[in-house]
C-alpha cells in the first residue's frame, strides 16, 4: 500500500482536511499523512468544525495535530495543495501540487467547496492508485 502525504505551509486546514478524508475514503487504497514546512500549531478550528458537521470526523479526536515535515514516515507520494511557497524536498517516488486556495478566514461556503474539492480529488487519486 502507497504512503501519501499531503502538505502546506501550516498544515493547519487544507493538508489536515486531506490526511483526514484520504483515511475516511481511500484507507483500502493508500495510507494518509500530512505535514507542514511551518506548521501552526493546531487545527483550524472551522475546519475541525465542518468536518464533524459533513463527514462526522472529529480529527482531534483522531489524533491529528500539526507536524513538521521531519515528523512524516518514508512516503511515496507528496501532493502539496498549493501553497504558492518553495517546498523543501521530501523524498518520494512520485509528486503533485493541487493548487487549492486556503480557505481560512473565509466564510463556510468556501470552506465546505475547499472541502469538496479535496474530496474529489481523493477519489480521483484512489482510482488512479487502485
Amino acid at each position: 500500500m502507497q504512503r501519501v502525504a499531503f502538505i502546506c505551509v501550516h498544515n493547519s486546514c487544507r493538508s489536515q482536511i486531506a490526511q483526514a478524508l484520504g483515511r475516511h475514503l481511500a484507507a483500502d487504497v493508500f495510507e494518509s499523512y500530512s505535514a507542514g514546512t511551518a506548521p501552526g500549531g493546531r487545527i483550524n478550528p472551522d475546519a475541525v468544525r465542518l468536518m464533524k458537521e459533513r463527514y462526522h470526523i472529529d480529527m482531534e479526536a483522531e489524533g491529528q495535530h500539526s507536524k513538521l515535515l521531519s515528523d512524516l514516515p518514508p512516503v511515496d507520494g507528496v501532493i502539496t495543495m498549493g501553497c504558492n511557497v518553495a517546498c523543501p524536498s521530501v523524498p518520494c517516488a512520485w509528486r503533485e501540487d493541487w493548487g487549492l486556495d486556503d480557505p481560512t478566514g473565509q466564510p463556510d461556503d468556501v470552506f465546505l467547496e475547499t472541502i469538496r474539492q479535496i474530496e474529489e480529488k481523493i477519489l480521483q487519486l484512489k482510482e488512479r492508485l487502485r
